[in-house]
C-alpha cells in the first residue's frame, strides 16, 4: 500500500509500465468535475471509474483484494478512511474471478486505517487487503484499475 499527496504520483511510475499514463490522466484532468462511470484508457488494462460512495463505518467496510488489477483510489469531495490488512494474514476466502475481487465479512476489522483526503491517493497492490469508502457522509472518489 502506498499513501501519498497526488502531486507526487509520477514518482512511482515505475512501479508498473501504465502507471505513468494512470498519472497523466489525473494529473491532466479536473477530478471533481469528471462525471460518473467508467472509462476505458487503455482497453480493460487500464480503467478509470468514478464513483460515488454511501456512507459507511468501519463495521461495515468489507476487507477486499484483487489479483488481476492494482487500484488507485482518490477520494475528491471529502475526507475517506481506508482500512489496510495484509492478505497473507486474512483467512481463506472465495474469489470472483469475473469481477477480481475476495470480499470478507462484514465486521471483520482491518488492522490499521488511514485518512486519505482530497489531493491525496491511495494505491492497494494484489497482497493488500484494503477497506475503502469509511465515511460519514460518502464523497465522490475516481479509482483507477491498473492490470497488475
Amino acid at each position: 500500500m502506498i499513501v501519498d499527496k497526488l502531486e507526487n504520483i509520477k514518482k512511482y511510475a515505475a512501479l508498473n509500465p501504465l502507471f505513468e499514463q494512470a498519472a497523466e490522466f489525473l494529473l491532466s484532468h479536473d477530478l471533481d468535475s469528471l462525471e460518473l462511470g467508467k472509462t476505458e484508457l487503455k482497453g480493460k488494462d487500464l480503467l478509470v471509474n468514478v464513483t460515488q460512495t454511501k456512507p459507511k463505518t468501519k463495521e461495515q467496510a468489507k476487507l477486499e483484494t484483487h489479483k488481476d488489477f492494482i487500484d488507485i483510489q482518490i477520494p475528491v469531495s471529502g475526507l475517506e478512511i481506508m482500512g489496510y490488512t495484509p492478505a497473507a494474514e486474512l483467512p481463506a476466502a472465495t474469489y470472483n474471478a469475473e469481477k477480481d475481487i475476495t470480499l470478507w465479512e462484514e465486521g471483520r476489522l482491518a488492522d490499521s486505517y488511514v485518512n486519505v483526503r482530497p489531493g491525496m491517493f491511495a494505491i492497494f497492490f494484489p497482497q493488500d487487503g484494503h477497506a475503502p469508502g469509511i465515511t460519514p457522509d460518502g464523497v465522490k472518489k475516481v479509482i483507477v484499475k491498473v492490470k497488475a
